[in-house]
C-alpha cells in the first residue's frame, strides 16, 4: 500500500478526531496505537492527554490514518516517516521544556 492511498490529508473529515500512541524508545517494537476517537471522545483524548503532560501533535492527515486501526495494533510500515517526524517533534518539545 502507498503513502498516498493510506495518508491523503484531502480526506480528513471536518468533525474532531484524535489518536494517541504509545512508543518505548529504548523497545524495538513500533508504536502503538492506544486510543482513538471522533467528536466527543476526540475531545476527551485530547483533555486528558493534555491534563497528564502530554504532547499534543495537531496534523488531521495522520489523525484519520490512525483512527482506521484497532486500539492495539502497531502503526502500519507505511506511517513509519510520518510518526517518526510527530516522535521528533515531541522530543524536541521535551527537550527544550527540560532546559528551561
Amino acid at each position: 500500500m502507498s503513502n498516498e492511498k493510506f495518508y491523503d490529508t484531502r480526506k480528513a473529515v471536518p468533525r474532531s478526531a484524535a489518536a494517541a500512541l504509545h512508543y518505548d524508545p529504548l523497545g524495538s517494537e513500533p508504536p502503538e496505537i492506544v486510543a482513538v476517537g471522533r467528536g466527543l471522545a476526540a475531545d476527551e483524548i485530547v483533555r486528558l492527554a493534555r491534563e497528564h503532560g502530554v504532547q499534543v501533535h495537531e496534523d488531521a492527515g495522520l489523525v484519520e490514518a490512525l483512527a482506521r486501526l484497532d486500539v492495539g495494533t502497531a502503526i502500519p510500515r507505511e506511517l513509519y516517516a510520518v510518526v517518526a517526524e510527530v516522535l521528533a517533534f515531541v522530543y524536541a518539545v521535551d527537550a527544550e521544556a527540560a532546559r528551561s
